[in-house]
């Protein structure tokens, strides 16, 4: 995603083939091969997972050179930034419904089924018969009582140290943004290294705490209904983190080979708004599982 030349407006470039797109295919198919034999506990190991990794830098970096280098080059017009528009409104709306449908399950499992298995209503035979004595409180890690007793973790500790961190993060991208369209290089670079560095605190403050989880409270994804939800609800944040951070080192290090103009820059603009849904999902996260 580069930053159409201004003056390119009259005609649609369209590159030559490329294998990158299946490439990349295998090298993230590897990955989830490799990440779903680990928590199956199959004897796979973790080669895939490398492999598959290393596979998708490799290209991935490639490819967006290209595409950075085509921008640069004067190829893109008006319709090819359109469609670079449309495509990131695209993505982040599919993005939307991936967190949505696991707040979806969380809801599904925390106020249907457990008061269901609790006997509220109509299901009173349903606890009786399946799981006398049982109450539906949450967090709770099912009837089966699944990996045994565990903490949570307070909302107004690292939870909220991070909230903070994301927030500011916002902040520091949008003055970034400012700055750029005011021509202000200096800055606008100055408060990216900003935003990297945050992004890269969160991740390392969101690490401690599964270390703190797995170690000291007994909560692991093996904890019943509450950390299923808890780590696929914050791992997949984390992983989106990850990304969004590496996003802002790329566009930091453009940046600071003079890529992107005041009145052209929406691979900066890109990677900005995908920072911006990364906070407003993990306002979410924290309201609804630290906090609620």
């Amino acid at each position: 995603m580069g930053s159409p030349a201004a003056h390119n407006t009259d005609r649609y470039y369209v590159p030559t083939p490329s294998a990158w797109p299946f490439a990349l295919t295998v090298g993230l198919v590897a990955v989830v091969i490799g990440v779903s034999g680990y928590l199956e506990n199959s004897n796979i190991g973790p080669l895939p997972i490398w492999l598959g990794a290393a596979l998708s830098i490799y290209i991935i970096f490639r490819w967006f050179q290209g595409i950075a280098r085509e921008s640069e080059g004067g190829l893109y017009g008006a319709q090819v930034d359109r469609t670079y528009r449309w495509a990131m409104c695209w993505f982040i709306f599919s993005e939307v419904m991936f967190f949505a449908a696991f707040f979806g399950a969380l809801y599904y499992a925390r106020l249907l089924s457990l008061p269901w298995l609790g006997g509220e209503g109509t299901k009173l035979a349903t606890n009786i018969t399946l799981w006398p004595g049982f109450e539906a409180t949450w967090p709770s890690n099912g009837p089966a009582g699944l990996g045994g007793e565990f903490q949570t973790i307070p909302a107004f500790d690292v939870p909220l140290v991070n909230t903070l961190i994301l927030l500011t993060s916002g902040f520091t991208i949008t003055m970034a943004h400012h700055a750029l369209k005011e021509a202000k290089r200096m800055p606008c670079i100055a408060w990216m290294w900003a935003t990297v560095a945050l992004g890269a605190l969160f991740l390392f403050f969101q690490a401690e705490e599964y270390i703190h989880a797995y170690n000291d409270l007994n909560l692991t994804m093996g904890s019943g209904i509450y950390g299923s939800t808890f780590f696929m609800l914050t791992g997949f944040h984390g992983m989106h983190v990850t990304l969004g951070t590496l996003m802002l080192l790329v566009i930091t290090l453009r940046l600071m080979k003079g890529h992107f103009k005041p009145e052209s820059h929406f691979g900066f603009e890109g990677v900005a708004w995908y920072w911006h849904f990364v906070d407003v999902v993990w306002i979410g996260l924290f309201i609804v599982v630290y906090w609620l």
